[in-house]
């Protein structure tokens, strides 16, 4: 039987289509072609992050980024705000960064308040924050505007989102939202294998990192700047999977990138509606919910293991069955990346089958 299709949070589904495109002949990658391979990502890349500024290609994990970040643009104090599985894993790693860390800490499957966000920064001596938008363990999508509007009115303090499963499903905005730092893999909402982080950094943060002398090599935001001014990277780039990027970002100029977001809407709308005919529970709280994926509450008498494997052994089909401490609890759907309204009914008439 070949490999099941991924509903799961991430990685998810990559088209035949993408691979195609990431078999291309190899190039070198301090060379012409190279460089207008590079050049053709910038476009499609600003429009979905919302920002003038140029977007890096790392070829890493969006971790990589995401230590990277508070390597280049934290000074001293750290503020994450932890809602969940890799929220939470945030604020170790900037502990084990070497800097002093705390946290504004809610229940999983909440959301951050801004106003928390104001009261715990108004205690003085943060320079950073760092925020997931789209919590991908739990399904909770938090308020970047209005967090973003809290963090901005504390002068010199730097704001890092990670946008993993959020970028080009809804709007993120960088420029706008005053962004320092934001932040993807490309595995989960842009439908491509893992192996590579975009990433984009304000003038601000810019800043910040050259007077940062503890900034590494490897993720020194300095060295990707020097380097995406003439089309490049600093290390040897995942170049099969920028032509995957290539195409991704061509894809999506063709459907229109708010033609994108209302897709990811219905096919989320999709998931809700069938979660609420068979009686699952969300998660997370209503008008706070993603719109890549959803989790649901796994009912005490549900056999979750059960309904999981039957779904991918009667139709291939996986999905997951929650991460972290909530796994078994929970169960995740993803609707994000190529999945269309016909798709996500392949799935729903799958699990109305496995459910009898």
């Amino acid at each position: 039987m070949p490999s099941p299709k991924l509903f799961a949070p991430g990685p998810i589904d990559v088209s035949k289509e993408t691979f195609a495109a990431m078999s291309q002949t190899m190039i070198g990658h301090r060379g012409k072609d190279f460089e207008e391979l590079y050049a053709s990502t910038q476009p499609g890349l600003q429009e979905i992050f919302g920002t003038a500024r140029p977007v890096f290609l790392s070829t890493s994990s969006a971790w990589g980024v995401m230590e990277g970040a508070l390597r280049n643009l934290a000074k001293k104090k750290v503020l994450s705000l932890c809602c969940g599985a890799f929220s939470d894993k945030w604020l170790d790693v900037a502990k084990k960064c070497g800097f002093e860390a705390d946290s504004v800490q809610v229940e999983w499957g909440q959301e951050i308040d801004p106003e928390a966000v104001r009261a715990k920064l108004a205690e003085g001596g943060f320079d950073t924050v760092t925020l997931i938008h789209s919590e991908t363990s739990t399904g909770v999508l938090n308020d970047l505007a209005g967090i973003s509007k809290v963090v901005k009115s504390f002068p010199d303090t730097m704001l890092i989102v990670d946008t993993v499963s959020s970028l080009s499903t809804v709007p993120v905005d960088m420029d706008a939202n005053q962004i320092d730092v934001m932040l993807a893999g490309v595995q989960k909402a842009l439908a491509l294998p893992p192996g590579l982080a975009v990433f984009a950094v304000s003038e601000a943060g810019m800043e910040r990192a050259k007077g940062n002398p503890n900034r590494g090599y490897y993720f020194d935001f300095v060295e990707f700047a020097k380097n995406a001014a003439v089309n490049n990277t600093p290390s040897t780039p995942s170049i099969s999977i920028i032509f995957g990027l290539q195409y991704i970002l061509g894809e999506i100029a063709k459907e229109g990138f708010a033609a994108r977001q209302e897709r990811h809407a219905k096919t989320n709308a999709m998931i809700h509606a069938w979660g609420a005919r068979h009686g699952f529970e969300h998660f997370a709280p209503e008008g706070r919910r993603s719109t890549a994926l959803t989790c649901f509450k796994t009912p005490e008498s549900f056999d979750l293991s059960g309904f999981i494997k039957n779904l991918k052994t009667r139709h291939n089909f996986l999905i997951n069955g929650g991460y972290g401490k909530i796994k078994g609890t929970t169960f995740r759907i993803s609707n994000m990346g190529n999945e269309t309204e016909a798709t996500m009914q392949e799935l729903i008439d799958a699990m109305d089958d496995v459910l009898g």
